[in-house]
């Protein structure tokens, strides 16, 4: 792998090209399918910010390589901001997106619509390794909107057929990738990402 490779902490093929079209850079970018060893760390924090971190620096650690990871989840206002950090597995297997938004549209299906406010969270860290001690930025981005009752869209993954981003007739799944990227979480944390990995990487 070239020592100008930048790791995305991620075997998700559709953030994988979600991260690469944001990121855009002229270095060569690999996910975790580049490293069938890499370990798979557990996201035992209580924040984002906590599971990027721990992503990034486990990966950075075995790659050697400066690292990229994201944690992200929606957190939706009648549920105290819950799944949160759950998100991904808040249905009980991680990953397993279809369970886990029909469990989310389940337990709102008798809150009132003008509770269903939602945001969706990104935190995005880069670890870089050195000598001593790693070199290390988390930053995050938000994008306010409501849940719909019902799914809209094939585009995007997770929650996006039921979030409504505020000020759009749009949901993020109905969205062209480049649409979604411009008001995304996950567009907003890694373009506040993108100066520090130009100025750390070049």
């Amino acid at each position: 792998m070239p020592a100008d490779t930048l790791v995305l902490a991620t075997r998700n093929e559709g953030k994988l090209r979600e991260l690469a079209r944001i990121l855009g850079y002229r270095i060569g970018l690999a996910g975790l399918d580049a490293f069938p060893a890499a370990p798979d760390v557990p996201e035992t924090g209580a924040t984002f910010e906590a599971n990027a971190l721990l992503k990034a620096r486990a990966i950075a650690a075995f790659t050697n390589l400066p690292t990229v990871a994201d944690d992200s989840g929606l957190c939706v206002d009648a549920l105290n901001g819950m799944p949160g950090v759950l998100s991904a597995r808040w249905a009980g297997q991680h990953g397993d997106d279809k369970a886990n938004l029909n469990l989310l549209r389940a337990q709102v299906s008798d809150v009132p619509d003008a509770r269903l406010g939602a945001r969706f969270v990104c935190a995005a860290a880069l670890v870089v390794p050195a000598d001593g001690t790693a070199r290390e930025w988390v930053v995050t981005g938000e994008v306010e909107g409501r849940l719909i009752r019902v799914p809209r869209g094939s585009g995007g993954f997770g929650y996006d057929p039921i979030f409504l981003p505020n000020g759009f007739n749009q949901t993020t799944a109905e969205m062209t990738p480049d649409a979604k990227d411009a008001i995304s979480h996950r567009g907003r944390a890694f373009r506040a990402l993108a100066p520090l990995i130009t100025g750390s990487l070049t």
